[in-house]
């Protein structure tokens, strides 16, 4: 099935929506790993529903004015790349960001209820968001990924390059794996195939305890990075390679599912 994609102007008129629909949040980041996902909520709920593609594709074309409509974000950073991440990450960042657990000001205008009930053209108490949500995070687990996402300046043949992969391998693996695919059961990104810039801003904020929402076990690990280990590992990270399966056939790849 083809949708056809809402004008830009649709879009903003989204953004002209916000209202304080999500609860508010508890101040500070978590400090014990236990607090961090509890479960309860709408991320257990929506993980626990069926997800509806037709639905999931409606939805998203809000999240596209930032994503894109093949989910690739951009390579400055300013936007992930959220194609082909794991769907409970997505349900969690998501949820997180609804409850404003997580400060992202900029997703508030496209995340809250009323702007994903009117993407799919309910209204209140006709559709549980948390459907909604189980809807559009599926849909984008799916999109095939950037075969070119961005990545830092040390190739193979610079000594920051192997400095990086020693930081990886020490400090990283544990969670996210040898080559980044991460863990859907355990909430832990895929980090591969993710545009350096991106991972670079997360990574210091995570370390400077700037995101209220990150695994304190991570923060823990990660405080005593230098600016220059924080460029090492995540040049070395941008780097790793994302199975062929899971990538877009080519930089040309235009969703199908829009026209």
């Amino acid at each position: 099935m083809k949708f056809k994609l809402l004008s830009l102007s649709s879009c903003l008129a989204f953004a002209l929506l916000f209202v304080n629909a999500a609860q508010s949040a508890e101040s500070g980041q978590a400090k014990d790993v236990k607090d961090w996902n509890k479960a309860g909520g709408e991320k257990t709920e929506a993980m626990k529903l069926t997800p509806d593609r037709d639905r999931g594709i409606i939805v998203y074309e809000v999240c596209s004015a930032c994503h894109l409509l093949e989910g690739w974000g951009g390579k400055d950073g300013t936007f992930p790349q959220i194609a082909g991440q794991h769907k409970n990450v997505l349900i969690k960042q998501l949820a997180d960001i609804r409850a404003k657990n997580r400060d992202n000001p900029t997703m508030y205008p496209f995340a809250l209820d009323e702007q994903i009930l009117a993407a799919s053209g309910f209204k209140h108490g006709e559709i549980n968001p948390a459907q909604l949500v189980a809807d559009v995070t599926a849909y984008s687990a799916q999109l095939p990924m950037n075969p070119d996402n961005g990545k830092g300046t040390w190739n193979e043949l610079f000594p920051e390059f192997a400095q990086g992969k020693k930081l990886y391998e020490d400090n990283c693996v544990e969670c996210h794996g040898e080559n980044g695919e991460g863990n859907d059961d355990k909430f832990y990104p895929k980090i591969q195939g993710q545009h350096y810039a991106y991972m670079m801003r997360q990574f210091e904020w995570i370390r400077d305890g700037k995101r209220r929402n990150a695994n304190p076990e991570m923060v823990e690990q990660i405080k005593n990075f230098s600016d220059k280990d924080m460029e090492m590992v995540i040049n070395y990270t941008s780097r790793l390679k994302v199975p062929k399966k899971d990538l877009a056939p080519s930089v040309d790849y235009v969703n199908p599912d829009y026209d």
